[in-house]
């Protein structure tokens, strides 16, 4: 697949500026829940899940998957153009030279296959917009179909054009219900979710073994955060009432955004750190009071310019 057009700039020192609703979805602290979550609803389309056990180390370091995803949605989020662009190079050229071997029709195909693509991509924007908004984060219905249109521009990062991609929340739920007949859970989907529900620490990680035992209740809510039709195929867990769910998540959202941007990101690669940290500079070279960090820039008070009146 070629590389798509140079990406449009927006003259600001992020890709996507404070005043987005991109910042306002993925500064939030529930965007992990809504990363595994998104993990869960991608494997249930078995080529791409095949393509990924068979092309990555998701069984040993299913957490290290979750947090390349961080850093890639942070890049194109946070980072400056010339950082997403590079990363989406990079990401484009990993793709290019990867196949998917199918054993249920003896097939071979690529990794960048335009379909699969655009099935990851809209897997995960879905469970980031829809995980926060249920978690109390206040998103407009329009804000909604701003965040979808503004996420076009990633999926352009890994070789999608803008004009293929669903741009509001009534063309995503138009392409899940075209997408339900394909999806299924193979062997390789259950163990996914259950290297979820109880992944095994990467060696960089280990610091945080003792607190492991906290993470199955965490990754029950990620897997209860799913669709009901996505739980009805997995079946992985009993049934529990949804507003236990939801209650659930906004206290976990409610705790984890008191955490200082320092302490939180302790967690991220060093590369995703140094990246954040040099968009920390630009913004406030550009006017943004950055004092309390990136996640306080959603209140436009702290933009540049007149205080909103």
């Amino acid at each position: 697949m070629d590389d798509p057009v140079a990406m449009p700039g927006n003259g600001g020192p992020t890709v996507q500026p404070p005043e987005s609703v991109t910042w306002l979805v993925h500064v939030d602290r529930t965007m992990w829940v809504a990363g595994v979550r998104g993990l869960m609803l991608q494997a249930l389309h078995p080529l791409a899940m095949r393509g990924v056990w068979q092309n990555s180390n998701f069984r040993e370091d299913p957490f290290g998957r979750l947090r390349r995803t961080a850093d890639f949605v942070g890049r194109v989020t946070y980072g400056s153009p010339e950082e997403a662009e590079a990363i989406g190079r990079r990401v484009r050229a990993i793709h290019r030279a990867l196949r998917i071997r199918d054993p249920d029709t003896g097939r071979t195909h690529r990794v960048d296959d335009p379909e699969l693509l655009l099935w990851v991509h809209c897997a995960e924007v879905m469970s980031y917009l829809e995980v926060v908004r249920r978690a109390g984060a206040p998103i407009t219905d329009r804000q909604a179909d701003e965040y979808l249109a503004e996420q076009r521009r990633s999926a352009m990062y890994v070789g999608l054009h803008a004009d293929d991609v669903p741009g509001s929340v009534g063309e995503m739920d138009d392409y899940f219900a075209r997408m339900r007949p394909v999806l299924r859970v193979i062997p390789e989907s259950a163990a996914a979710v259950r290297f979820l529900l109880w992944p095994r620490l990467p060696e960089s990680m280990r610091f945080l073994s003792p607190a492991k035992p906290v993470y199955f209740p965490f990754g029950a809510l990620c897997y209860y955060t799913l669709p009901d039709w996505a739980r009805r195929l997995y079946g992985a867990l009993p049934e529990v009432p949804q507003i236990a769910v939801t209650a659930a998540l906004r206290a976990f959202r409610l705790t984890m955004n008191t955490i200082p941007d320092f302490v939180h990101q302790q967690v991220l690669d060093e590369g995703t750190r140094a990246m954040l940290r040099a968009s920390r500079e630009r913004l406030g070279a550009a006017g943004y009071d950055v004092d309390k960090g990136l996640r306080a820039l959603v209140d436009p008070r702290r933009h540049p310019g007149p205080a909103p009146g």
